[in-house]
């Protein structure tokens, strides 16, 4: 059939590939929140070349849409692929995820010499686009290691410079995380002197939020003043409310999200669609019981008096978080112990022939602190300000999650159904959102945010970032008790101009690029 059209088309004096590959027949929802349209897409080296009614022209290769919904390339403006893109170059969790660029970088953490992990994922080969931001925690570190202090004016402009060096080797600009060490030790001034230096090259400010509980109104105006005070946007991370007690406080933060945009500071929000987050153990401590390093730590554990203090401090917190115990914890990943994954902390104490009640429960944290620590699951969110968050215009989607090795360890599943979560539950099922907008928070919203200039939209010129898939069947399929499954629905997922996804089946293509600040 291929050949008789080509014959077809020399005789009619036309090209005989006009386009390397030509999607016909597709309801397309080009990334901006506009209504979808009918539309044929063109594309020639690697790269949207027409859109349209193209019933004329031929190509190398034709794909019936058969009004299958085709968008651009899911952006995940929130993950963290350090030492995992390394392992597992495909991506293949996000990849069939209809994700075709991932920024990470997040949270404060990146790679410490940004510069030379790009040149190894250039040559290594990569199937999914990546950026990155330059962390503060790792900067931070850097200079001062995990000192609990202010920074003197000399390490400040260490950091400086070595912002000013991952941002003339691409880096899309500084983030932070203020609730992890050492970053938490900073104070604002240190944080808008090194968002001054990414500001200089054009960079974003992209933070983890000091507190997501009990202090967020405080921590957003904290990131707000980084934002005027720096002349940077500002994008906060997985923007939530972690505090049972003050469930419904979204309609706050998103109030004071629309009045620092109304006074003129350019601040945008990213989310996951879930209930639950997922962090270190670390954060169940106080932030001074993290000082210093791991040995450190140890010896604070070990010394009765300081362990009482830190027991004494971590209930204090248990109960500003409004939970009776930390059965909300569950452990999703401890490379010592396999045998813990899955298993909340309340479950854990008992398995170790302790009493269930929460000093046990402290002093069964405590212990797996002490004997290197844990990936957690965190069950500490409300659905209700999930949706409220979702339905805000200026909240991108971003998954907060990371590449994952297939059947290792019971990670949120987040890293894997994402994208597929939005679409099948909050605009088919809820119907929070259209599925328009729900496209535009997972593409043109993303690049507007970080400053990627030709991807994000289905647009003549723009890379060949796309994937193809029926609004109705498309779903995810991980859950928290079995999250290594791979969402379903995504036909076609295109990274600029190869198929790395068709028929729903990895094609094993790494087409991904690393992408630089542009």
């Amino acid at each position: 059939m291929v050949r008789l059209i080509l014959a077809v088309c020399l005789a009619a004096g036309l090209s005989a590939a006009d386009f390397d590959l030509l999607i016909r027949n597709a309801r397309v929802i080009d990334g901006t929140g506009n209504p979808w349209f009918r539309a044929d897409i063109g594309i020639k080296n690697g790269r949207i070349a027409a859109m349209g009614h193209l019933g004329r022209f031929v190509a190398a290769r034709e794909i019936d849409a058969q009004g299958r919904v085709a968008a651009p390339g899911f952006i995940d403006i929130h993950t963290h692929v350090e030492g995992e893109v390394e392992k597992i170059p495909g991506g293949d969790n996000y990849v069939m995820d209809g994700v075709t660029t991932v920024v990470t970088g997040n949270c404060g953490g990146a790679w410490r010499n940004l510069g030379e992990a790009f040149a190894r994922l250039e040559k290594l080969g990569i199937g999914l686009n990546v950026a990155s931001l330059v962390g503060h925690n790792t900067v931070r570190s850097q200079v001062m290691g995990n000192a609990n202090r202010q920074a003197t004016p000399e390490e400040i402009v260490r950091m400086q410079e070595l912002v000013e060096k991952a941002m003339s080797e691409g880096a899309l600009g500084l983030s932070t995380g203020l609730i992890y060490i050492p970053g938490t030790y900073a104070n604002t001034e240190e944080v808008v002197a090194l968002a001054k230096a990414a500001a200089k090259h054009g960079g974003i400010y992209a933070s983890h939020l000091r507190d997501e509980g009990e202090r967020v109104i405080p921590a957003i105006e904290e990131a707000v003043r980084v934002g005027r005070e720096a002349g940077v946007p500002v994008q906060l991370a997985h923007f939530k409310i972690d505090n049972r007690k003050l469930w419904g406080s979204s309609a706050k933060t998103v109030d004071l999200i629309e009045r620092s945009r109304r006074a003129g500071v350019d601040v945008s929000v990213d989310q996951y669609p879930y209930d639950r987050s997922s962090t270190g153990i670390g954060i169940l401590l106080p932030s001074w019981a993290l000082a210093d390093g791991h040995e450190a730590i140890k010896k604070r554990l070990s010394d009765r008096a300081t362990r009482a203090r830190i027991a004494r401090e971590m209930d204090q917190m248990l109960k500003r978080l409004g939970h009776k115990d930390y059965s909300y914890a569950t452990v999703a990943s401890c490379e010592r112990d396999r045998s813990l994954e899955g298993k909340n902390i309340r479950e854990i104490t008992v398995l170790k022939r302790r009493k269930k009640g929460t000093k046990d429960q402290i002093q069964t944290i405590l212990d797996l602190l002490a004997e290197g620590g844990a990936s957690m699951v965190y069950h500490s969110m409300s659905e209700k300000d999930v949706e409220r968050i979702m339905r805000y215009p200026n909240a991108a989607v971003g998954s907060d999650g990371g590449i994952r090795e297939l059947g290792v360890g019971v990670p949120h599943p987040r890293s894997y159904g994402t994208r597929a979560r939005v679409l099948a539950v909050y605009v088919r099922q809820r119907g929070v959102i259209s599925l328009e907008e729900a496209i535009r928070k997972m593409t043109s919203l993303p690049a507007r945010m970080i400053g990627f200039r030709d991807r994000g939209l289905l647009r003549e010129g723009f890379a060949a970032d796309l994937v193809l898939f029926d609004p109705a069947r498309v779903q995810d399929k991980a859950t928290f008790l079995q999250p290594h499954q791979y969402s379903e629905g995504f036909d076609l997922v295109l990274i600029n101009g190869v198929t790395a996804v068709e028929g729903g089946k990895l094609t094993g293509a790494r087409a991904g690029r690393v992408l630089r600040r542009q």
